[in-house]
């Protein structure tokens, strides 16, 4: 799945993230808001950030490890992932999601 089979153009044309995954990035002050996607099959390793991430996933779902306990994040559904701690995400289906990093 790619950007542009999901989000609206004007989204889309936001300046491209630079990291593990495809997403277009909106700079707020003290956050970045992520359009994502993630094709399925998509594992991202075990590893933490120094921003506080909250999310909502808009299609498919996540599965989110984090303290030795997995959790489902289907669409429609928000999550949390506190600055400092080490998480790893799954996403068995074609997911996108709407990424808001605190700083």
């Amino acid at each position: 799945m790619t950007l542009d089979n999901y989000y609206p153009e004007l989204i889309r044309n936001l300046p491209e993230f630079e990291g593990r995954f495809a997403a277009t990035r909106l700079e707020a002050k003290n956050c970045d808001v992520l359009f994502a996607s993630y094709p399925a099959g998509t594992v991202i390793d075990s590893h933490s950030h120094e921003t506080e991430n909250v999310g909502i996933i808009t299609k498919g779902e996540l599965l989110l490890t984090m303290n030795g306990w997995t959790q489902r994040i289907s669409a429609g559904q928000w999550y949390h992932v506190p600055a400092n701690c080490k998480h790893a995400a799954e996403f068995s289906s074609d997911t996108a999601e709407i990424e808001f990093w605190f700083r």
